[in-house]
């Protein structure tokens, strides 16, 4: 059985999504950010670089959110074949929202990490453009492709996680995205909720009643989002 180390409202919300959506057995192992867990010599010892999530498996555990998906994907044939036509399709949008979506966002969500303080509001304006232009290229794509981004799928479960932190996050920050500027998103949005698995995994991590349409900020039942 896998083992999903986790943190609530974390990137393991995406990987809990897909393995709930698939009926794929898992424990979770909660890993506390309020103490650090993280840096721990444990958890470096699965992921040396202390990012959350980790998805222990029977070959080794396994980091980075997109690897994650695309070991789940070929494993449980939750996307397309190597031999499919529409592989290159799904590669090339499941290393956009990790390697571009998501990598953008994070500079929203930690500038300290990435430019001076007095350059943050210009910064966090710069990248929110971005994002924007992210999602209207993802909006088309689901459009487009509605089975490769079909909810509880990896594609699917990605983009409506990444709308759900870009309305929530920094709490502090000036907000600039609305999930109804993008319809497809936004019905995508509808239909993770309306899965069986959604409420589940929102009660678990404390994520509220409709935690993509009208995300709200958690008040997890364990664990620190940050």
């Amino acid at each position: 059985m896998y083992r999903l180390h986790y943190a609530p409202d974390n990137a393991s919300l995406v990987i809990r999504l897909v393995l709930d959506g698939a009926g794929i057995p898992y424990q979770t192992a909660l890993v506390d950010r309020a103490r650090r867990q993280q840096d721990g010599p444990a958890y470096r010892a699965l992921n040396p670089t202390g990012l959350i999530p980790t998805l222990e498996t029977p070959v080794g555990p396994i980091s980075e959110t997109g690897a994650i998906l695309l070991w789940l994907s070929d494993m449980h044939q939750l996307g397309p074949s190597p031999q499919s036509p529409d592989r290159g399709v799904f590669l090339r949008w499941l290393f956009f929202l990790s390697n571009s979506a998501h990598a953008d966002l994070r500079q929203i969500f930690y500038p300290h990490q990435y430019c001076p303080v007095d350059a943050h509001p210009g910064h966090r304006v710069m990248m929110a453009a971005r994002m924007l232009d992210h999602f209207a290229l993802l909006d088309s794509a689901a459009q487009q492709r509605p089975t490769l981004f079909a909810a509880g799928k990896p594609l699917g479960a990605y983009a409506v996680t990444l709308t759900r932190w870009s309305a929530l996050y920094p709490a502090n920050a000036p907000r600039w995205f609305d999930l109804a500027n993008f319809p497809t998103l936004f019905a995508l949005a509808e239909a993770q909720e309306a899965r069986v698995e959604t409420p589940v995994i929102a009660r678990a991590e404390g994520l509220g009643p409709h935690p993509f349409t009208r995300p709200e900020p958690p008040n997890p039942p364990e664990g620190s989002v940050l």
